[in-house]
């Protein structure tokens, strides 16, 4: 760890129009006061745990502006550390009106960035971003970006993360290699994001998190049977309380407006602490945490922004499961009634970011559907049990394999798509990750909204070559037409629509973006690349390209991308130059750009 006063951060989570907020994480209790724009916002750390954090939050900006800002400790300038070679950090509020541009994936392992790290787990393609980003090289900023899932990987822990936990306790003793508490989890995050060029994006960049299974463990709240089986271990109930914990802090509370912090609970008591010691929340905050999980309504994790015509809705698909055989839904009825709510119509593009794809191939899919029935009884006791060690082995526990949940959110998307909730959207887009494969899929509609699934994953954890072969069988060809089969088998009724594959699938390690453009909602996906083995100065290569356009736009003679894609690799981009590039760096000859040095 370092020896800094600044532990962590800073790091822009939510910001709009007016208001900003800044989260650190600090060696120990003081004041954190921000400068910008010559103003100053100051306010006292709290504690969890051992550790402290404050969150400044910066009121009474201005619109349509870039800031730079400078961050104090207790009368000490602790940020920008002009030793890194970095730009200034920069708070950017958001222009009223302005289209939404946004960064978005999911599934990033915290190995070094040497030759070992990238060899074993690919280049990192969030920090590739960064080093383009400081160089200048971006010319239009992001304004956020949001990751939908596996930030943290607690149950498959790098070699750094094991000789913390060999310091401190028996690795050998369970839960062995994988995280026990929250003082494990607070070296995990700091492993995650104390990178310098990742640290300086995300001083710069707002983000937005939602967990998925690795933040606390493979397979979390995969069936009831599985819950049961963790809680019958000597160490789950303090994983799944740290991990909460811990994930409030790290990741939810900047996810969270000015208005919706004033309705949490935790952050009031922070609030409106009047004492002259730093005020410790540990175990109000495990109490929390504990709630949480034993009784899903009583927290809501996902939230809802709107940036102008473009809605994004994040869904927590993990945590508010209802895992009763009877009533099995990913997302338990009050969260459904929450996402219900925020499913209009009236806005030109509506997004919905859920860490498991709603719409995966429909070979798999099938798959899923099948193995639920069979897990729940359809074909008897015995099969039961099969199934259900199946689900486990091989992940069967996205949107498909909770077919209550899957058809009441295609109703949802339907309704929304045909203008019954509103004037219909140009596109309704899933964004989502998990899978380690990237892909974009489309239902089949005459008419109404596009309604289209495009996944980013990952960011830096790709699947081994074998698995590969694996996803694809699994996923696509042949799948499809057996996996309905053995879905009717089990009296699986078809899906309400059919969707097909767009664009993919692509295996690498990847960072997607997308941007609101005249034309329609325009999508992209990066991939970091070692140029000359220089392993810490990586390039990005463009690997994907897509323009979602209004369907009263497109021309039935061209492809159902609306015309404006690409081929899915470099060389095909460079074959017709700068057509599939953000703006500002079109008539550039190649789709790479010299980073950061």
């Amino acid at each position: 760890m370092t020896t800094s006063p600044l532990v962590l951060g800073p790091m822009v989570r939510y910001v709009d129009e007016t208001s900003a907020s800044v989260w650190v994480e600090t060696q120990s209790a003081g004041r954190v006061s921000l400068h910008a724009g010559g103003r100053d916002w100051t306010v006292r750390t709290f504690a969890v745990h051992g550790h402290h954090y404050a969150l400044v939050e910066l009121d009474g900006l201005e619109p349509g502006t870039v800031t730079p800002y400078a961050l104090d400790i207790n009368g000490t300038q602790v940020w920008p550390d002009p030793s890194t070679g970095f730009p200034p950090s920069m708070i950017a509020t958001l222009a009223t009106g302005q289209p939404l541009r946004m960064a978005y994936g999911s599934c990033r392992t915290s190995v070094p960035h040497d030759a070992s790290g990238n060899r074993t787990h690919g280049v990192d393609s969030l920090r590739a971003y960064a080093l383009r980003m400081a160089s200048g090289g971006e010319l239009s900023w992001p304004d956020l970006v949001v990751f939908v899932g596996d930030q943290v990987y607690a149950d498959l822990t790098s070699e750094q993360m094991q000789e913390f936990i060999r310091a401190r306790r028996d690795i050998e003793a369970p839960p062995g290699e994988e995280l026990k508490d929250y003082e494990e989890y607070a070296h995990l995050y700091y492993l995650a994001w104390s990178d310098p060029a990742n640290r300086w994006l995300l001083s710069t960049l707002p983000s937005a998190m939602i967990f998925d299974d690795h933040d606390i463990r493979d397979d979390w709240n995969t069936s009831l049977s599985w819950k049961k089986k963790m809680e019958a271990t000597s160490w789950w109930h303090d994983r799944i309380v740290a991990g909460l914990a811990s994930y409030w802090v790290y990741q939810h509370l900047g996810n969270l407006s000015p208005q919706e912090r004033a309705e949490d609970a935790v952050w009031q008591r922070i609030v409106r602490h009047a004492g002259q010691d730093e005020i410790d929340v540990g175990a109000e905050l495990d109490s929390f945490a504990e709630r949480a999980d034993r009784d899903p309504k009583s927290y809501r994790w996902s939230f809802c922004r709107d940036f102008g015509d473009t809605r994004l809705i994040v869904i927590d698909s993990r945590a508010a499961r209802d895992l009763t055989p009877d009533d099995r839904a990913l997302v338990d009825a009050p969260e459904m009634a929450w996402v219900d709510g925020r499913m209009r119509g009236g806005f030109r593009h509506l997004l919905v970011a859920t860490s498991l794809p709603f719409l995966l191939p429909m070979g798999l899919h099938y798959v899923e559907s099948w193995n639920e029935a069979v897990s729940e009884g359809a074909w008897g006791k015995r099969a039961a049990r099969a199934g259900e060690k199946v689900r486990q082995a091989l992940d069967l526990e996205h949107w498909g394999a909770f077919q209550n949940s899957f058809r009441e959110m295609a109703a949802l998307a339907s309704e929304v798509a045909d203008g019954k909730r509103g004037p219909a959207p140009e596109t309704i887009t899933f964004l989502s990750g998990d899978v380690h494969y990237s892909y974009v899929a489309e239902v089949d509609r005459a008419s109404g909204s596009r309604i289209v699934q495009a996944v980013c994953s990952p960011i830096r954890n790709p699947l081994p070559r074998l698995m590969r072969s694996f996803a694809a069988v699994m996923s696509y060809g042949l799948a499809t037409p057996v996996g309905a089969l053995v879905a009717r088998s089990a009296k699986v009724p078809d899906p309400p629509f059919r969707w097909s594959g767009v664009k993919g699938p692509w295996f690498q390690n990847n960072l997607a973006h997308l941007e609101v453009v005249p034309e329609g909602l325009k999508l992209w996906w990066e991939t970091g690349v070692v140029d000359g083995g220089d392993q810490q100065h990586p390039e990005l290569e463009c690997v994907a390209s897509l323009t979602l356009t209004p369907r009263r736009a497109q021309d039935p003679t061209v492809d159902r991308t609306g015309g404006s894609s690409i081929g899915v690799n470099a060389a095909q981009s460079a074959a017709s130059p700068g057509s599939n590039l953000p703006a500002g760096l079109r008539g550039r000859p190649h789709s790479r750009w010299r980073p950061f040095r």
